[in-house]
């Protein structure tokens, strides 16, 4: 853990340093508050400098805004280069967050917020960074998530599927695109209906689609500590404990099952967060240890299931085919693939970078089985 260090009043105060991005201790800090104007708190942002807010809570957020509103948005590269496109996205991205990082605001030793008009956050912060051992400083844009993820967590996400909802914790990738949760829930099934396996579970939603879809026992597992908690606490609260056990960290458990689903992240690149790697897979790592592994982790006639999206394929990222050569490799064959188009506002944004990309997008099940 890294301590940040200033002088408010003329006395040294010091504190810990948390960043769920890895985001390095600021090593220049100024004490700001309302008198504060954007243009200036923009400019000391930009040379690196952070600002550790004692003003009104509700202003500070009115300053990301208006910080956030000078950032410029970057042109696109020349020709229809989508992968030059989506690199200087995650540039754009990673700029914008260090900028804006750099409002910072300090939790006392109880995760409270000592601020005007803050709201009591204590609850959120436990639920996102465990119990409060002491001052620890944030920046005020991840404690918005934090937030978020609290408000999310209360209200949870409808699956229709489960006619239920589930609760994504933070730092749990949330089953917001629905399309990937109806394929697992319309594919026909074979008659074997013993074990499945659910690989990379996240909140817990496809085991809980096995189960309701009445596979006897259905194991799920993950390499993220608190993707394991989330989904053991949305099993228990939709009544499956009997059946879902929640294992890891590992990608495959022991044994064999009549069907093994895996949904990796989509896109083949390397997170900047604990944060992304949900949406992203260094390398295509997950992708290919599920592949590698699959043939000996099924029962006679069993199947894989893999359920990705070519949205890598439209940015470059992963040449067109190279799936199905993958499968081969791993000695595997297509017994059929089901596709589906997203739902979501992004697909139909014209200003989004990655528009072209994402209105193409297409995601696909993937029945495999052994050769």
């Amino acid at each position: 853990m890294s301590t940040i260090h200033w002088t408010e009043a003329r006395i040294a105060r010091s504190a810990r340093w948390h960043s769920e991005s890895a985001a390095p201790p600021p090593g220049r800090i100024v004490v700001a508050d309302d008198r504060m104007k954007a243009g200036t708190a923009y400019r000391l942002a930009c040379e690196g400098t952070a600002l550790l807010w004692r003003g009104d809570y509700h202003n500070a957020r009115q300053l990301l805004r208006a910080m956030s509103r000078r950032i410029g948005r970057k042109p696109l590269p020349s020709g229809d280069d989508a992968r030059a496109a989506f690199h200087l996205h995650r540039r754009a991205r990673g700029e914008r967050a260090r900028v804006l990082g750099s409002l910072v605001v300090v939790l006392d030793d109880t995760h409270a917020l000592d601020l005007r008009r803050a709201p009591d956050v204590r609850r959120a912060c436990a639920e996102a960074y465990g119990p409060p051992h002491e001052p620890t400083a944030v920046s005020l844009t991840e404690l918005l998530g934090v937030i978020g993820a609290h408000q999310w967590r209360l209200k949870g996400v409808e699956i229709p599927a489960l006619g239920a909802r589930v609760h994504p914790h933070y730092g749990v990738f949330s089953p917001v695109r629905g399309e990937y949760v109806d394929l697992v829930a319309r594919t026909p099934l074979g008659r074997a209906r013993r074990t499945a396996f659910d690989l990379g579970t996240g909140t817990g939603v496809l085991a809980a689609v096995l189960a309701h879809r009445g596979f006897d026992h259905v194991v799920a597992t993950d390499v993220n500590p608190r993707a394991l908690v989330c989904a053991r606490d949305n099993v228990r609260r939709l009544g499956l404990a009997a059946r879902v056990d929640v294992t890891g960290p590992c990608l495959f458990p022991e044994g064999r099952a009549d069907l093994v689903v895996c949904n990796p992240p989509w896109i083949p690149a390397r997170p900047t967060s604990a944060l992304e790697q949900g949406v992203y897979d260094p390398d295509s790592g997950m992708l290919h240890g599920f592949l590698n592994g699959l043939a000996a982790r099924l029962r006679p006639g069993g199947e894989g299931w893999l359920i990705l999206s070519d949205l890598a394929e439209h940015l470059g990222l992963r040449p067109r085919g190279h799936l199905p050569a993958l499968v081969e490799a791993a000695g595997l064959r297509v017994v059929d693939k089901i596709d589906t188009r997203p739902r979501r506002p992004r697909a139909t944004d014209g200003a989004d970078l990655l528009h072209a990309a994402r209105a193409a997008e297409i995601t696909s099940l993937w029945r495999l089985a052994g050769t």
